[in-house]
C-alpha cells in the first residue's frame, strides 16, 4: 500500500483516535502503520518487521486500545528497557481518548509501592519491562489472568538482553485466547521460535527486509587506530553541526568518551545502566531539548531513545552483534528525513565489519579524512558484494 495515497481514515480507526492523531499533528500513516493496523484491527496475530522510529507504537497501540474499548480485559506491552517502556506509555496516553483507559508503566528503578497503587486502580493497559512485571506477578498471581492483547515491542532486543525465560513465563501465564503482536527490527531464529510457539497463524508485515538499514541513512566507515579515534571524533564534531548520538561498547567507555567530548567544547551526557533512572531521564530530556548536543550511550540503554532530528549516529566502537548496528543507525534518518551513520573500525576488526555487511546486504563505503593518517585493515579484507547467483547472495 502506497503511503502517499492513504490516510488514517481508511484504516478502520475510530473517530476518537483520529482526533487524538490530529491533535498530535500526525496525519499520514507510516508504512508499518498502513500494513499492521488493518490486520491488527481484525484481531489477528501480527509479526511486524520494522526498525525503531517507524511508528510501531501507533501501529499496535490504536488496534489494542480500540479492541479493549469494546470488551473487558487488559492489554500488555513488554519492552526491553525502562526508557522505551516510559515512552510507549506516554504515547499510549496521548492516543487514549476513552475514559477509564488507564495505563500503568511497570519498570525497574522506580518505586514499587507507587506501581502497586497503580495496579490497585485496575489499569486497562500494562506497559512493562519483563523483570519488573515478573516481580509484580509474584506478588499478584492473577495479574495476567484477564490479558487479551499482548505486544512484544523490540522483541529481538529483549532476547539479546537475556529476557527469554521471563518472556516464556509471561506468555505461558496469559490466556491462550488472546491476540499477540510481535515487533522486531530483525528476525533471528529465536524470534521465529517465539512466533511458532505462542502465536496463532500470525500475519507477517514487513516494511524493509529484516536487518536492512533505512534508505534515508547514509553510511560510512573509517578504519582508524584506537589512539586516533578521539582525533577523528573531534574532526567530525567540527564538520557536523547537528545533534549526535554516539555509541560505545561499554559503560566505562561511555563515561570516558563523554568526558572527552566535554573537553572538546560540546555539551554532552551519558546514558547507560550505571546511571540512575532519574539521571537517564535527565540526559534524554536534555538531548531532546538541545541542552546536550552529544549523547553517549551503550546499546542496552539506547533502546528507549526516540528523539527526532538526530543528524548523526557515530559508532565509536563497533557493536558486538551485527543486529545492534541496525538498531543503532535506526536512530537517525527517521520519518523519511536524511540521516548519517559513521562507524569507526580498527584495523583488526574486519570480521565484525563483514558480519554487519552480510546482515545489511550492502558494502559499507570506506572514507578517509584529509586530516587523518590513512589506515587499512590488517589482513586481506573480503568485501561483501550484493550480487545474486541462483537467488542467493555471494561473496567474492
Amino acid at each position: 500500500m502506497d503511503q502517499s495515497n492513504t490516510s488514517f481514515v481508511n484504516l478502520g480507526i475510530a473517530p476518537g483516535f483520529l482526533e487524538a492523531l490530529g491533535r498530535m499533528k500526525i496525519t499520514i500513516p507510516t508504512p508499518i502503520q498502513n500494513k499492521a493496523i488493518p490486520v491488527a484491527m481484525e484481531g489477528k496475530d501480527v509479526v511486524g518487521i520494522a526498525q525503531s522510529g517507524t511508528g510501531k507504537t501507533i501501529a499496535f497501540g490504536i488496534p489494542m486500545m480500540q479492541r479493549l474499548a469494546q470488551r473487558r480485559g487488559k492489554g500488555l506491552v513488554l519492552a526491553p528497557t525502562r526508557e522505551l517502556a516510559v515512552q510507549v506509555g506516554e504515547m499510549l496516553r496521548s492516543l487514549s481518548h476513552a475514559p477509564g483507559m488507564e495505563i500503568a508503566v511497570l519498570i525497574g528503578g522506580a518505586p514499587i509501592n507507587k506501581q502497586l497503587n497503580q495496579l490497585n486502580r485496575n489499569p486497562r493497559i500494562l506497559v512493562a519491562t519483563p523483570g519488573r512485571l515478573m516481580d509484580h506477578v509474584e506478588r499478584r498471581r492473577n495479574l495476567l489472568s484477564d490479558v487479551n492483547v499482548v505486544v512484544l515491542d523490540e522483541a529481538d532486543r529483549m532476547l539479546d538482553m537475556g529476557f527469554k525465560p521471563q518472556i516464556d513465563r509471561i506468555l505461558q501465564q496469559v490466556p491462550r485466547d488472546r491476540q499477540t503482536m510481535l515487533f522486531s527490527a530483525t528476525m533471528p531464529s529465536e524470534i521465529a521460535g517465539i512466533a511458532r510457539t505462542y502465536m496463532k497463524l500470525p500475519v507477517s508485515v514487513e516494511v524493509a527486509p529484516a536487518g536492512t538499514a533505512a534508505e534515508t541513512v547514509v553510511q560510512e566507515l573509517f578504519i582508524v587506530m584506537h589512539d586516533s579515534k578521539a582525533q577523528l571524533l573531534r574532526r567530525l564534531l567540527e564538520q557536523y553541526k547537528g545533534s549526535v548520538l554516539l555509541f560505545t561498547r561499554t559503560k566505562a567507555g561511555a563515561r570516558k568518551v563523554k568526558i572527552r567530548v566535554q573537553s572538546m567544547g560540546h555539551n554532552s551526557a551519558e546514558i547507560h545502566s550505571n546511571r540512575s533512572l532519574s539521571q537517564r531521564r535527565e540526559a534524554l530530556e536534555g538531548f531532546k531539548s538541545g541542552k546536550y548536543r552529544v549523547l553517549v550511550a551503550t546499546d542496552v540503554a539506547a533502546r528507549g531513545i526516540d528523539v527526532k532530528g538526530i543528524e548523526l549516529v557515530i559508532n565509536y566502537d563497533l557493536p558486538d552483534e551485527a543486529e545492534s548496528y541496525v538498531h543503532r543507525i535506526g536512530r537517525t534518518g527517521r520519518a523519511g528525513k536524511p540521516g548519517h551513520a559513521i562507524s569507526f573500525a580498527m584495523p583488526d576488526q574486519l570480521q565484525g565489519v563483514r558480519s554487519i555487511e552480510r546482515l545489511i546486504r550492502t558494502t559499507l563505503p570506506v572514507s578517509k579524512h584529509p586530516d587523518m593518517p590513512v589506515t587499512q585493515f590488517s589482513t586481506h579484507y573480503v568485501r561483501y558484494t550484493p550480487r545474486r547467483r541462483h537467488g542467493t547472495h555471494r561473496y567474492r
